[in-house]
């Protein structure tokens, strides 16, 4: 007998996922995302008759569009499962439109999370679709398409062609832009620490204290000559314990991720770059097979979301769970406040079920599933355990009038660091306890050390960096972070160094016509400002094409005048010194994604390309050759003999010039949190931990 009931989601992966829960009843369909959608040849909007969006179905589409309408004619009932955001509820409205469904009948159904509960609930309580919610996302649609066809054909025309302005972007590459400025432009200034290693002479342990300043009070040392005349009055002084304060310090969790701060984390504890985070938590939301009698299970709760809600039943659960993994005095349940513009439709990102532990399924992830996993699984848990306290000691000690301090803590009470630690971009050195000093004691000095140091320009933006300024600045939303920084990345703007986002030359001139010409456009106050009537209009507070009324004007001026203004820049490229093996030129280097590379610019009649050549000095354990850095088609770096593929030598870990000091073998250097320089030879245990020092 054929289903009864037709449920659509987007993607074939949730579909595999829900139809185990449903049964023979329904039949379940992917959309594979938008079926419909603004042409991608043309703008698609009439400008003229406000602001009509011209919709078409996408190209290759068609075929899919037709069985969907064939499935949807059989069927009693359609429910419209798509993603639970602005982006899924305009795919339902047009899936709703082109399948025949009355959009305010009760057709849309929605889960923040993809299990048998969830869905079983979510279609018992379907509700029409939400028109505000599709407003919103075609109120974002059709503004970013003004802005990129508009401003798009005059960078091509004035400056290169293939390149694009977006309202996001375009302030995303401002931003890089301006940081790099401020590091160019910035002057060093120098100061002067000084670092004495005491004893006590009661238990005999050392101890470290720094210079403060004089009689108490605090004294910078701007240059060599007073940092010396200061230790030269240390000579032969007596270390006296001034004060001495003990005290407790509390240390309460973060709150469970949102997809900003999941991406932040993921890139300083793992290297991921967002896009990568996005793709992993997509597979973890959308259905794993863990095999026994739970079978195919959504992992995570919905990824894309900026609210810290979470279930009253999963912090039921939360509570019980951890009451008996760790105690109860390891327990308190919390919720989290979220910022000013956060959409509380969804919850923070957490594991469906807390006893579902990444150690039980380790082997039915992939590596990367489970690194991902296991850091929102343990930040949901540390978000509802005790505060860590901390016992902690401040010293003041007096040497002929110069006053130093020493600080130190140890742990009291784990609290949720039991489970979680947290990572921020500069990571707190851990500290100890200080010996059990008293007033009025004396200190044995063993060492004074002068230390010169300058003051350091602010440092480049990383991915992480990137998404929290943006996210604090209220630019974008949670489904565009990723796609932001893989546009800018793609065009040409920026680049990729060592984890560092770095604009190129194309990324400055760009930036500074958008500065110069579009002003409000790459303006921070005015972003949010658009996003906040984003907001609103989703909210129901505004209708769409006033808020497009009320921007186009202005824009169509600012054109107007651009066109006019801007002149034509012609961005060189940079001759290298090699020739190229086919004509004879000399080939330039170019620009894609995965970085430079050399290209003969006698294009079109010459397409010789070539790869740069990133040697590591490391010799080749099969023939001696030299072993070079290489990158996959995805972008991934890898280590293969450049006698490739006459020799098919290669390694995903970086390779030392340095020999094995057991056996003479090539050393491979592994990174991350357990990195160690370790042997390829497999009858060779030679292996050691990776020094602070840059080995290799």
């Amino acid at each position: 007998m054929a289903a009864k009931k037709l449920l659509i989601v987007e993607s074939p992966a949730k579909a595999g996922t829900i139809k185990k829960y449903l049964g023979s009843d329904y039949n379940v369909m992917a959309s594979m995302g938008h079926i419909i959608d603004l042409p991608k040849s043309q703008m698609g909007v009439d400008l003229d008759n406000d602001f009509t969006p011209r919709y078409i179905t996408i190209r290759g589409k068609g075929e899919l569009l037709s069985k969907l309408k064939k499935e949807a004619k059989k069927a009693d009932i359609v429910y419209l499962a798509t993603d639970p955001d602005r982006e899924g509820e305009a795919i339902s409205w047009h899936l709703a439109r082109a399948l025949g469904i009355n959009p305010q009948s009760k057709c849309r159904v929605t889960f923040n999370e993809i299990t048998k509960t969830a869905v079983k609930a979510a279609i018992k309580e379907p509700r029409p679709i939400d028109m505000d919610l599709v407003d919103a996302q075609q109120a974002r649609r059709v503004l970013d398409r003004i802005v990129g066809y508009t401003i798009s054909p005059i960078l091509w025309k004035k400056v290169k062609r293939g390149l694009s302005a977006g309202r996001v972007q375009s302030v995303a590459t401002r931003l890089i832009c301006d940081r790099e400025e401020e590091i160019e432009n910035f002057t060093p200034q120098e100061y002067w620490s000084i670092e004495a290693l005491l004893t006590d002479t009661a238990s005999k342990k050392d101890f470290k204290a720094l210079y403060y300043g004089e009689h108490g009070k605090e004294k910078k040392l701007s240059n060599a000559a007073e940092t010396k005349a200061v230790t030269e009055g240390l000579k032969d002084a007596r270390f006296v314990v001034e004060s001495v304060k003990r005290g407790q310090q509390k240390r309460n969790p973060q709150p469970p991720f949102t997809t900003s701060t999941l991406q932040q984390d993921a890139s300083r504890k793992f290297g991921f770059q967002t896009a990568k985070t996005m793709q992993i938590a997509q597979t973890l939301y959308e259905g794993v097979n863990i095999g026994g009698r739970i079978g195919s299970v959504g992992l995570i709760t919905y990824m894309r979301t900026d609210s810290l809600r979470i279930a009253d039943d999963a912090q039921r659960e939360a509570a019980a769970y951890l009451a008996s993994e760790y105690g109860k005095e390891y327990v308190t349940p919390r919720q989290y406040k979220a910022k000013k513009n956060a959409q509380d439709a969804h919850e923070a990102i957490r594991p469906t079920s807390i006893t579902i532990t990444p150690i039980s399924i380790k082997d039915k992830l992939t590596n990367d599933q489970y690194k991902l996993y296991k850091l929102i699984w343990e930040r949901f848990a540390a978000s509802q355990m005790a505060s860590a306290v901390y016992d902690t000691m401040q010293v003041t000690l007096d040497a002929n009038g110069h006053t130093f301090k020493a600080s130190g803590s140890s742990v009291k009470f784990k609290g949720y660091t039991a489970v979680y630690v947290e990572s921020n971009d500069n990571e707190e050195k851990k500290s100890k306890m200080l010996p059990p000093l008293t007033e009025g004691q004396d200190a044995k000095l063993k060492n004074l050390e002068e230390k010169q140091h300058f003051t350091q320009p602010p440092p480049r933006y990383t991915e992480a960096a990137l998404v929290r300024e943006l996210e604090q600045n209220g630019i974008g939303r949670p489904s565009t972070y990723a796609p932001t920084i893989s546009t800018i990345v793609s065009r040409g703007y920026v680049v990729r160094s060592k984890k560092q986002l770095v604009p190129t030359e194309l990324g400055f001139v760009t930036s500074e016509i958008m500065k110069n010409n579009f002003s409000n456009i790459v303006d921070v106050e005015f972003t949010a400002g658009m996003e906040e009537e984003l907001d609103e209009i989703e909210e129901g507070a505004i209708e769409w094409k006033k808020v497009l009324n009320e921007f186009y004007p202005p824009f169509k001026d600012n054109l107007e005048k651009a066109q006019e203004a801007i002149e034509k820049i012609e961005i060189k490229d940079e001759v290298s010194d090699i020739i190229c093996d086919k004509c004879g030129r000399h080939m330039v280097y170019k620009l894609s994604k995965f970085g430079k590379f050399l290209a003969c610019p006698g294009y079109p009649e010459c397409r010789n390309t070539m790869s740069i050549r990133e040697g590591t000095g490391a010799e080749c354990p099969k023939c001696g050759g030299e072993i070079l850095v290489r990158h996959s088609r995805k972008g991934k770096t890898y280590y293969a003999c450049e006698k490739l593929p006459k020799c098919d030598f290669m390694a995903w870990d970086m390779p030392l010039k340095e020999k094995c000091p057991k056996c003479g073998g090539l050393l491979l250097k592994k990174t991350g949190r357990n990195g160690k320089i370790f042997c390829i030879n497999e009858d060779c245990d030679y292996e050691r931990k990776v020094s602070k020092k840059n080995e290799g």
